[in-house]
């Protein structure tokens, strides 16, 4: 990580991360977020809302596409591992993104040594998705997707699809 990105991370996370919320990308606030995760994100869109108390690690490896937000409180990846949104994709508050999982097959070791992995999740455009939904590592959310509030997401989700539930199900597809 650059100095310059670590600078940018810092201001994040120390003061704009905490400044009001708005539901509008021409706030103020929500321009200052956007404007510092420009600087580490891989990628950041035109008109983005990333809403307050947003955690995201070192953002290094998140893309985030055009008229796209990110609801308050949540949690976006917790390991190296790339995590897309794609544009216009609305993001209800408290979402969680699994990248990491822990290796648990050999019975013969314990858990803890068995290591972890790292799995990328990648959300399409067009997509909503509800409060408190988690995802967990190596999910694929196609475009045009709907996923209901409280949602476990584990596998990927077919386009068009409303899913919800623990775990998450394919309800009906949207017409």
């Amino acid at each position: 990580m650059k100095f310059k990105q670590k600078i940018f991370l810092f201001l994040y996370y120390v003061f704009a991360r905490w400044l009001p919320s708005y539901n509008d990308h021409r706030c103020f606030t929500v321009k200052f977020r956007i404007f510092l995760c420009r600087h580490f994100f891989l990628h950041c869109g035109r008109h983005v809302n990333i809403q307050r108390g947003v955690y995201f690690g070192k953002g290094l490896n998140i893309s985030i596409g055009d008229y796209s937000g990110i609801g308050a409180d949540s949690v976006i990846g917790n390991a190296n591992a790339e995590v897309s949104i794609g544009n216009n994709t609305l993001i209800g508050q408290e979402l969680i993104i699994y990248t990491h999982t822990h290796r648990y097959m050999e019975r013969s070791k314990l858990i803890q040594e068995q290591g972890g992995i790292d799995k990328p999740v990648r959300i399409g455009s067009d997509v909503w998705i509800g409060s408190r939904v988690t995802i967990m590592p190596g999910v694929i959310i196609n475009d045009g997707a709907v996923i209901g509030a409280g949602a476990v997401v584990t596998h990927d989700v077919p386009p068009f699809a409303i899913i919800g539930g623990v775990p998450a199900r394919v309800i009906k597809y949207r017409a």
